[in-house]
């Protein structure tokens, strides 16, 4: 394996921008293995199938294509709701996780952003960021995201459904959403993107030229 970049926290955090703005500077292959899950889920309801069966789930996480996911397809709430389901079935995981790893050590390094790459997928990354913020301010980047594309948004509705997802990705049994022991942790509440991913490149720069 190169030099990996993990990247984890809830979601809304930032950790994804992080991502994309960490791996062009260094010039590295980003994966957000989120959107693997989602395309799983959507691979299921296209095909009209249940999201309940592990066993159907596992086989499309198999055949999910890592260099061929929209994320403006992807990103629809429906996707991700069903994407949160899918992602707590062991079956899924260990499919889609083999499919991550593969992705990390395939060239020279690589950046993954998602909910358990400093933990499972990469547990021997050198550099291991957890990106958090509270509850309130990441349902409130959200609504705006949402508000930005001409849509309305219920602050409140917007807020449960970070609260749960959070619950469901951190109380689950298979590979639960937690800081690795030796992740640095980025809380981005009272930051912007900018501020973020300097604190970020500081951190990674000190392990490339420690």
């Amino acid at each position: 394996m190169g030099f990996v970049i993990a990247i984890d926290g809830p979601a809304a955090a930032g950790k994804g921008t992080l991502a994309r703005k960490l791996a062009a500077h260094y010039g590295l292959p980003h994966l957000d293995t989120g959107l693997t899950y989602r395309a799983t889920a959507k691979a299921l309801i296209d095909a009209g199938k249940p999201l309940d069966d592990e066993a159907v789930a596992a086989e499309m996480a198999a055949r999910v294509d890592l260099g061929n996911l929209d994320r403006a397809v992807l990103s629809a709430h429906d996707i991700g709701e069903a994407a949160s389901k899918v992602a707590a079935m062991p079956a899924v995981r260990v499919a889609l996780v083999e499919a991550q790893r593969r992705f990390a050590a395939a060239g020279k390094g690589a950046v993954l952003d998602g909910r358990d790459i400093g933990t499972v997928v990469c547990p021997e990354a050198p550099v291991k960021l957890y990106v958090t913020a509270d509850a309130e301010i990441r349902a409130r980047r959200r609504c705006d995201e949402i508000v930005a594309k001409g849509e309305s948004a219920d602050f409140d509705a917007i807020l449960d459904d970070v609260r749960r997802r959070d619950a469901r990705d951190m109380g689950r049994k298979d590979s639960p959403l937690r800081p690795a022991d030796d992740a640095h942790l980025l809380d981005t509440s009272k930051m912007g993107i900018e501020a973020a991913f300097q604190a970020a490149r500081a951190l990674v720069d000190q392990r490339l030229d420690p």
